[in-house]
């Protein structure tokens, strides 16, 4: 319903007087519940419902009922009109108009996203997920004033940039006073699994009614009943339907319908009506329906230009269909749809060509783009090359889908092979960065059909690479990626380099076997050595290479210089392939910076509001966070990330909540986790994810002393990248001695000491100590003992020391040499306990009891805090660490308003009263 309709006629029980919200015919139970949902809002709730159903059917009522009963409410509109279905953020802009004075409260990266994506600045494309968390907190911000009433009608029409937020903020809404409405034909792709009311045709009592209002001659019963059963109720077909008929032919129950063409005969019935129109009129109708703004002075001079005068058409009348106000008005979307579907191709062109004219090239450049595109009938380079500005522009507004849109209809007007290869290229890779893959793939074609050079056609195959590891982890797009690198050197040298590095990273973290992983980095190794100083992806580069083809003492020194130039690297370019660069300092055993360089591109992330690559970075910063036996830290970073992926659907890593359960020795948890990893990630070809879930089950089966089943499992490791094999290598050592398999025990220390031996850390030499301890005599033994016990306790790995002492407490204790033995048991048992490994504690508690001495059976850090659920206790920590609400808010996808809601909750439960008190009331050691 466009801005300022009134409801079909006829619907609103009689009696009532004009501005009264006494209800809608038939509506009793649809009316009570928007009645419910305003109710709430006023106590200081979020609501959000879908109103959808047939054309016709009354949806637009509804929601205006909505506006009547929100007395006292501020009430925001926005309107999907069809025409304007590729303008980023269009309906979006329509709702917020009205609250851009209130930017200046919203923190400044998402300021700065609604300021871009509405044209009010220049700036970097700010991520959708971004633009939604600034407007949840635009409307939050809104309802401290007072409850607020959004309402978005024809939601089906909304373009997808709008959509796509609308539906964000939806799903975030929690304690806001804010209600959230939509109507719609159908329930739309972004919206699904909201609240929803399916409107259906009015009951038989109440459309019999609606009927008798419009037709004044007798109709038999068994007719009527006929044509209520027939337009199933629906109000505007009863409305309508009688108009088209004469008389007779209402009264025998002549040219009923098919319910299955109901819409289509509503249209009709408009269609009929319209046709009795002057030519004028008409031509005035298809004006007002080709131009999507409903701006009464755009549609009068594109009329005049047409030679339609408003004396002529205004002095004969528009049968209602069309009236003029503040805006243009139709009676129904489905006129709008009527007149522009049913008029002639060159008559809409012309109509078209008329409103670009008269639309301001500089305040709206990019409906007037359109307009002429849709007026152009054959290729035209001025109209192609304007939609192409407008597509740059809607990709600065971070509006993908539009400028997608826009560049698709340039390539269609290009007349220039080569340029229309250039754009359609770029058309490709905004769709695939739009999640369009099947368009992508189109273009791509395109681009590889008018390609006029070798280096259009290598980019082709680049984009054709992209395309390929976008729809999926296969061993086909690391080998298409490695293609395109060598067919990139001529031209660009540093784009061939970065191409190498993700073919790479495909390769290593994704799908492909190892004799791609062998083939891309030989690829690698022939590169000629960079001009000047090499850049830190150089040395990453080379390094990697080196560590496939040659081994990691070959690759050592390079990759300590990697390592160096990481430190120094600005993190911005790190966004671009950090997520394969983390492994550097693991790969040289360097526990203390391992968590340096993710820690620095999660707050880089976090302040771009890059929120879709948060879950590469909450992983890679997950790892070395647990590995140092920060469980409550990482546990933060689990519910984070599955934060992150509820609110933007980009699936979560579970590497770190694998090990995290592995780790903590929840065996019933872990297992279910390790067995649906495997089995998801398998059939999605992730072997990584596969092999991280395999190192988790080596580690949990350790912890629980069921060697038989750690052995398999850390074998099933050795395939995968070399990162994730090197780490599993002690969990395989230990598992095969203990099982008496010496020659895969031996067979494993090998392989450790030629990961470790050449790296001279703390972290490396005590592991490697710790390793060649379980399968030496005693007296080296006991000395290797020792020396792990001495590197690790350098380390911040507290897990990797506990279990020094616990092994070397159980051979102490073979050994016969049990005071000793008690000891490092009881060392082993108290920090077990204390970082909450429970599998090892118990296994390191049976030892001591082997010993003779009683030990009472504890558990990890139980505390008041242990009511609160998991969002609760991380927004508590985030607290007590002294972020305000709005940055917790902007970390967790929540408005300020409802983390203020949950801090409310968490005193209650912790028994508090202040933000002070929260450091007493939490368990120690717990950190975010």
């Amino acid at each position: 319903m466009q801005l300022g309709q009134r409801p079909e006629r006829g619907q609103r029980k009689r009696g009532a007087r004009h501005g009264e919200n006494v209800g809608l015919l038939g509506r009793g139970a649809e009316c009570a519940l928007l009645d419910q949902l305003i109710a709430a809002v006023r106590m200081g709730e979020s609501r959000v419902l879908v109103v959808h159903g047939a054309p016709g059917v009354g949806k637009s009522a509804l929601l205006e009922y909505a506006e009547n009963s929100a007395t006292g409410m501020r009430v925001l509109r926005a309107v999907g009109v069809e025409s304007e279905m590729e303008l980023a953020f269009a309906a979006l802009h329509q709702l917020c108009a009205p609250l851009l004075d209130r930017l200046e409260s919203l923190p400044t990266p998402q300021r700065d996203a609604l300021e871009t994506v509405f044209g009010m600045r220049e700036g970097m494309p700010p991520e959708r997920f971004l633009v939604g968390l600034a407007v949840l907190s635009l409307l939050s911000d809104a309802s401290e004033g007072g409850p607020l009433l959004c309402v978005v009608d024809d939601a089906q029409w909304m373009d997808r940039s709008s959509a796509q937020v609308l539906g964000f903020v939806a799903r975030r809404l929690l304690a806001e006073s804010v209600a959230l409405v939509f109507g719609s034909r159908r329930r739309a792709q972004d919206l699904l699994g909201l609240p929803e009311l399916e409107v259906t045709g009015l009951k038989a009592a109440d459309a019999h009614a609606l009927l008798s209002s419009v037709t004044h001659v007798r109709i038999d019963q068994d007719i009527r009943d006929r044509f209520v059963a027939e337009t199933r109720g629906n109000p505007l077909a009863l409305l309508e339907l009688p108009r088209e008929l004469a008389v007779t032919q209402v009264a025998g129950g002549f040219g009923l319908l098919d319910a299955d063409t109901l819409p289509g005969r509503i249209e009709q019935s408009f269609l009929t009506r319209i046709e009795g129109l002057p030519k004028q009129t008409r031509l005035l109708l298809l004006i007002a329906a080709a131009e999507p703004v409903g701006d009464p002075s755009l549609v009068w001079r594109a009329a005049e230009r047409l030679g339609v005068t408003p004396a002529t058409v205004l002095a004969s009348g528009t049968d209602g269909l069309l009236e003029f106000d503040v805006r243009v008005i139709f009676r129904h979307p489905l006129v709008r749809s009527a007149v522009y579907g049913s008029a002639k191709e060159g008559d809409r062109r012309a109509v078209h060509l008329a409103l670009a004219e008269v639309t301001d090239a500089q305040a709206d450049p990019d409906r007037r783009a359109w307009h002429l595109a849709t007026a152009t009938a054959a290729p035209d380079e001025t109209v192609a090359a304007e939609l192409e500005r407008s597509a740059g522009r809607a990709q600065a507004r971070g509006g993908l889908a539009a400028a997608a849109a826009f560049l698709q209809r340039s390539v269609a007007l290009t007349i220039d092979t080569s340029r229309r290869a250039e754009r359609a290229l770029t058309a490709a890779d905004i769709s695939l960065r739009a999640g369009d893959i099947e368009a992508a793939r189109r273009f791509v074609d395109i681009a590889d059909r008018d390609a006029q050079s070798e280096f259009q056609r290598v980019r082709a195959h680049l984009a054709r690479g992209h395309i390929t590891f976008a729809a999926g982890f296969n061993n086909e797009a690391p080998l298409m990626l490695l293609t395109a690198a060598q067919r990139l050197e001529p031209f660009d040298m540093d784009l061939a380099r970065e191409t190498y590095f993700i073919a790479w990273g495909s390769a290593s973290f994704g799908a492909a076997n190892r004799d791609s992983l062998m083939a891309i980095s030989r690829a690698m190794r022939e590169l000629p050595s960079p001009e000047g100083r090499p850049r830190a992806l150089d040395l990453v580069l080379e390094g990697y290479a080196l560590l496939i083809t040659d081994g990691r003492s070959a690759a050592l020194p390079t990759l300590q210089r990697a390592k160096t130039a990481l430190a120094d690297h600005p993190v911005q370019d790190l966004l671009k392939w950090g997520w394969a660069a983390c492994g550097v300092s693991a790969l040289l055993w360097e526990d203390r910076i391992m968590p340096d360089m993710p820690a620095r591109a999660l707050e880089e992330v976090r302040t771009a509001g890059a929120l879709s690559e948060l879950p590469i970075y909450l992983h890679a910063l997950g790892i070395p966070i647990l590995l140092s036996g920060e469980f409550a830290a990482a546990a933060a970073l689990v519910a984070e990330s599955e934060a992150v992926a509820d609110a933007t659907g980009v699936p979560m890593t579970q590497h770190t909540q694998l090990l995290l359960t592995a780790m903590q020795g929840k065996e019933a948890e872990a297992a279910a986790l390790i067995a649906a990893t495997i089995e998801e990630a398998g059939a999605s070809g992730q072997l990584n994810g596969v092999a991280s879930a395999h190192w988790a089950a080596a580690v949990l089966y350790n912890g629980l002393a069921r060697y038989g089943l750690a052995l398999p499992a850390a074998r099933a490791t050795q395939s995968a990248n070399p990162i994730v094999s090197q780490w599993a290598l002690p969990e395989l050592v230990e598992a095969a001695a203990r099982v008496g398999d010496d020659t895969a025990a031996r067979g494993a220390l090998e392989g450790l000491a030629d990961a470790a031996e050449p790296c001279d850390t703390d972290w490396a030499q005590g592991i490697l100590a710790r390793c060649r301890a379980l399968l030496s005599d005693a007296a080296a033994a006991d000395d290797l003992y020792r020396e792990a016990i001495e590197r690790l306790g350098r380390t911040i790995l507290r897990p990797e020391l506990a279990r020094a002492h616990l092994l070397y407490g159980e051979w102490l204790r073979r050994d016969r040499q049990r005071a000793e033995a008690r000891a490092h048991l009881r060392t082993a048992y108290e920090m077990f306990v204390s970082t909450g490994m429970e599998a090892f504690a118990e296994r390191a508690r049976r030892e001591l009891l082997a010993t003779g001495e009683t030990v009472r059976k504890r558990k990890h850090g139980a505390s008041t805090s242990d009511e609160l659920t998991a969002q609760e206790k991380q927004i508590a920590l985030l607290v007590r660490d002294g972020l305000s609400n709005p940055e917790i808010g902007a970390r967790l996808f929540l408005s300020p308003r409802t983390v203020e809601w949950h801090l409310r909750k968490i005193f209650t439960k912790l028994r508090i009263s202040s933000r002070r008190q929260l450091g007493d009331a939490l368990s120690r050691g717990e950190h975010p």
